[in-house]
């Protein structure tokens, strides 16, 4: 059965994308617990992070850091924080928060709520990091 997030990347649900490869996917988490809360999953569908096969799993920890680059760039806080729980999506994903201060990452929090236009000014600020970043590499 496809979980809401194979359903995201297959193009049946909609999501505010910050970063995609051919193996991965970046979108912003609709119920957050701050600004530039992203979720990183694999498309390939696996219910548990350490299911993955050795260079999957890596690749994935070098996305997401790819992307908690952008994130740190595009939302001021002072680090991204990384939580993964795996409890209620049957779908590997990494959650990445900016965050000032430890409780930022306590999802026992209420969740913010954000309009549609600020969910997409906030996907737009975090891919212009991304590319900017890529840009300075080159």
């Amino acid at each position: 059965m496809a979980t809401i997030f194979s359903k995201i990347i297959s193009g049946e649900l909609p999501a505010y994308k910050v970063a995609e490869s051919n193996d991965f996917l970046a979108f912003l988490d609709i119920s957050p617990l701050a600004e530039g809360h992203v979720l990183v999953i694999p498309k390939q569908e696996t219910d548990y992070l350490f299911d993955l096969e050795d260079d999957v799993y890596t690749a994935l920890q070098l996305f997401a850091k790819i992307v908690a680059t952008g994130i740190k760039e595009a939302i001021p806080c002072k680090k991204v924080g990384v939580a993964i729980i795996g409890l209620e999506v049957p779908h590997v994903h990494i959650h990445l928060i900016p965050m000032n201060r430890v409780d930022d990452l306590n999802f026992a929090r209420p969740k913010l709520s954000f309009t549609d236009e600020q969910l997409k000014a906030t996907a737009e600020k975090i891919k212009q990091a991304l590319r900017q970043d890529y840009q300075e590499q080159e």
